[in-house]
């Protein structure tokens, strides 16, 4: 298989489908968790390109499969409400995917020395607004400043705020990253492995790899800007 390509995209998630995962969205997981099937929880986080995230959409509506995109409000790289983001943004969303917030809620309350909650529901509102949607999820960025966004969640659950999960929720009704085994390509370069939430230093295995070990729950990270057509 070609590496790092939205080709080797492709050919995984055909793999995946071949070796029997139901492939859902991070929502559906609530559903899923409790039944004996076979998934694999498809996560995108749209750290740098909105464009390449419609790529990536499209592969999936190709092979008839659905995924969650995150999208980030406050990037210095993309403007969500330029023409062509939010044209692919709204392509996402009227293909049937989901589209939760990429937060930096941490990042932002201490740099504009605003309440944090006043951040989130403030992005919150903005997000649902601008592509007429009610979002069910967050997944903290993880961004070089030094905070770790996660901490808002500390002494917090998501449902104060009217949602179903955060990505990396260790409540019992979600729980998502403690269950499964996590692979994400998010070093760029080469893949990273969690297992039950404790990460597992020599397992750099490609996402194939994994597929093949046959998870019960499979929980993936991808992000558009790491595949290029050739």
């Amino acid at each position: 298989m070609n590496k790092f390509t939205f080709k080797y995209l492709e050919e995984i998630f055909n793999l995946a489908l071949e070796y029997g995962y139901h492939i859902i969205k991070c929502e559906e997981y609530l559903e899923y968790k409790y039944r004996h099937d076979k998934v694999l929880i498809n996560r995108v986080d749209i750290d740098l390109t909105c464009i390449g995230a419609k790529r990536i959409s499209e592969i999936f509506n190709r092979l008839d499969i659905k995924g969650t995109f995150f999208v980030r409000l406050h990037a210095e790289e993309y403007n969500p409400f330029s023409f062509e983001n939010y044209k692919s943004l709204k392509y996402i969303v009227d293909n049937g995917h989901e589209v939760g917030l990429h937060s930096e809620i941490i990042d932002a309350s201490k740099y504009w020395k605003l309440s944090s909650t006043k951040v989130l529901l403030r992005d919150i509102d903005i997000l649902n607004e601008m592509l007429g949607i009610k979002i069910k999820g967050i997944a903290s960025h993880n961004q070089e400043t030094g905070n770790n966004n996660l901490d808002f969640w500390k002494d917090k659950k998501p449902a104060d705020f009217g949602l179903l999960y955060e990505a990396y929720d260790n409540q019992p009704e979600f729980n998502l990253f403690n269950e499964s085994v996590y692979v994400t390509d998010s070093n760029y370069t080469y893949w990273k492995c969690y297992k039950k939430g404790i990460m597992d230093e020599n397992d750099k295995r490609w996402l194939h790899e994994h597929i093949k070990d046959n998870n019960k729950i499979l929980y993936t990270l991808i992000h558009p800007i790491t595949y290029m057509e050739n």
